[in-house]
């Protein structure tokens, strides 16, 4: 093997080598106790439970049903003939 390649090999094991270290780091870091992770559920649920309801769907009107039908029709004959 030529001395360039076990060069290049050995960098790129260091680099690999130095991504390892920074994630196990990282992952400390963030690591959460038990209880931070009770108290950020319980403060998400009282969150979710006193969100206001939400807003309506969009109301029929008058037409709207029959567009729809008439709509289904015009398919169901073009299936059929």
């Amino acid at each position: 093997m030529r001395w360039w390649k076990a060069v290049g090999l050995a960098g790129a094991a260091g680099v690999v080598a130095t991504g390892v270290v920074i994630v196990r780091a990282e992952r400390r870091r963030r690591a959460y106790t038990p209880d931070q992770v009770r108290e950020q559920l319980h403060v998400r649920f009282a969150q979710a439970t006193s969100a206001e309801e939400p807003a309506p769907l969009a109301q029929d009107t008058p037409g709207t049903r029959s567009r729809i039908r008439r709509l289904f029709q015009r398919r169901q004959a073009g299936r059929q003939g």
